[in-house]
């Protein structure tokens, strides 16, 4: 179900009556005229996301509350109880202009936003300054990113499959448990974040710096890193189907990995990285040996 001007109206409505304020105390704490407030209630208009938000936090919820699929405000617990496992779909364009409601979040300065359980967002977040959001438990499929700078923020257990990261730079952030299947990241960097049991199958690195980052239990396959640049990244597990082509290495180690089927070519600075009990098949070796690899601490699988 989606987010329409009634529910909307509704669920302001409920809430509002439940924390005890009229429609000018409201407005006052929104900075807008009674009279807006009141075309809220009735579903003659909606407020935009940001307006939302801020309503989210005086009502003490989140924003899956304005939800059709969240159940009515419970009158012994309040409306913040009955929240989890509820997600909200962001409304498409033709319902953008049915109501009224401009859902593009591009070129925004976002801080301290809670977007956990959103959906179909895909370009909504173009071009925009994200800080210390939530995106936990998102259905990110299709995100595309373009120009973005987003630091401390948490997409923890979060689908990114297909994504497109672009021109943009992601630090200090959670990526934990989410899956990164088929993903794209072009032209950006991507540092000090935790990527640990993050999904990488497919995932294709081009022209990025990708250093410093938290990879423990991550899964490696089909993942092809291509004129970029790795620094202070430790890979351990199987990595299997991977390609690494005209990558510049720093404070690299391949650690208690079994690596498989694997394509090295013209690696700048292969010979530092380090290989700590590590096996490999005869075709990967191969490859290590022709880029010039200090095969100290190889094992060749037989």
């Amino acid at each position: 179900m989606m987010l329409n001007s009634k529910t909307i109206g509704n669920k302001i409505v409920e809430a509002r009556k439940k924390i005890n304020l009229s429609q000018s105390e409201l407005a006052k704490q929104v900075s807008i005229s009674p009279q807006a407030v009141g075309k809220w209630e009735r579903g003659e208009s909606m407020p935009d996301i940001t307006t939302l938000h801020r309503l989210a936090e005086i009502f003490g919820v989140d924003l899956n509350y304005f939800s059709e699929k969240f159940h009515s405000v419970d009158t012994k617990s309040g409306p913040v109880d009955s929240l989890k496992n509820q997600t909200i779909d962001l409304p498409t364009s033709k319902q953008n202009k049915n109501f009224g409601w401009n859902w593009n979040m591009s070129q925004g300065n976002w801080v301290d936003a809670d977007f956990s359980g959103l959906k179909n967002i895909q370009e909504k977040f173009s071009a925009s300054n994200i800080k210390k959001c939530k995106f936990i438990g998102s259905d990110l499929s299709g995100l595309i990113l373009k120009s973005n700078d987003i630091e401390n923020c948490d997409f923890s257990s979060s689908d990114m499959r297909n994504s497109k990261i672009q021109s943009s730079e992601i630090a200090k952030s959670l990526f934990m448990d989410c899956s990164l299947i088929d993903t794209e990241f072009a032209q950006s960097e991507i540092n000090n974040c935790n990527f640990n049991n993050a999904n990488f199958s497919g995932a294709e690195f081009t022209t990025s710096n990708f250093q410093k980052n938290a990879l423990e239990k991550a899964v490696w396959k089909h993942t092809s890193f291509k004129n970029s640049g790795i620094t202070d990244i430790v890979f351990e597990g199987t990595i299997e189907d991977c390609s690494f082509e005209n990558c510049s290495f720093k404070g690299v180690k391949f650690q208690h990995a079994t690596i498989i089927n694997t394509f090295f070519k013209n690696n700048s600075k292969l010979n530092r990285v380090q290989f700590i009990d590590c096996k490999v098949d005869t075709l990967t070796y191969a490859f290590l040996k022709n880029n010039q690899a200090d095969l100290t601490g190889i094992t060749i699988i037989t």
